[in-house]
């Protein structure tokens, strides 16, 4: 891969994991109810986890669901059903925030990690990136620069929104306010379905 390529990349890679997305949401949802520390779990997971997809994707699991494109229909419905009860749980929740103190349980790392199958933003991320930036019949190689560019780029990006949450928290200190965000980003969740359930025409 050519330096201009990886430059591109680069750009990419930070545009796609700053803008909203079910992660993103999910990310600043947690940093306002649970903070920063507690969330670090969930953060490492996504990082990690998208890392491990796009690895996985770029040496030939996509040609699976290729194979059987029945699978996409099941990944389809699954990736609604979850992020419909994840936004469920955001929406619901009515605890008063008392920041470590704060009751519930953030995601774990196995959770945000296994959650990269189900998202379909990390999917389009993944095979954009695999597509357009690394050559036909990639490398290991070239698998592995793309996913460690997304390494790089991804948690200072998804650490924004963690701080952008936690310094909401500072205003959700009643219970009307915080169930008036949490409802918020549950909607909003539930609005990132909209491209799965009506996608563009090709």
């Amino acid at each position: 891969m050519s330096f201009d390529v990886i430059l591109a990349l680069i750009g990419f890679a930070a545009i796609s994991s700053i803008t909203p997305g079910p992660n993103n949401l999910m990310l600043m949802a947690s940093g306002a109810n649970f903070g920063l520390v507690r969330t670090v779990p969930h953060m490492l997971g996504v990082s990690f986890g998208f890392v491990f997809m796009v690895v996985l994707v770029g040496a030939g699991l996509v040609q699976v669901f290729d194979a059987f494109p029945v699978t996409y229909t099941v990944l389809k419905v699954v990736s609604v059903t979850y992020l419909l009860y994840l936004a469920w749980k955001i929406a619901s929740n009515r605890k008063p925030l008392r920041g470590a103190q704060a009751s519930g349980k953030a995601m774990t790392f196995l959770q945000a990690a296994a959650f990269q199958w189900v998202n379909p933003k990390a999917w389009t991320m993944a095979l954009t990136a695999l597509g357009v930036y690394a050559p036909p019949s990639p490398t290991l190689m070239n698998i592995l620069v793309v996913a460690g560019v997304f390494g790089l780029t991804n948690f200072p990006a998804i650490t924004t929104w963690v701080l952008m949450g936690q310094q909401l928290s500072r205003f959700l200190n009643t219970p009307r306010r915080l169930m008036i965000f949490n409802v918020t980003a549950g909607v909003l969740l539930v609005a990132a379905l909209y491209p799965i359930l009506f996608p563009s025409p090709v």
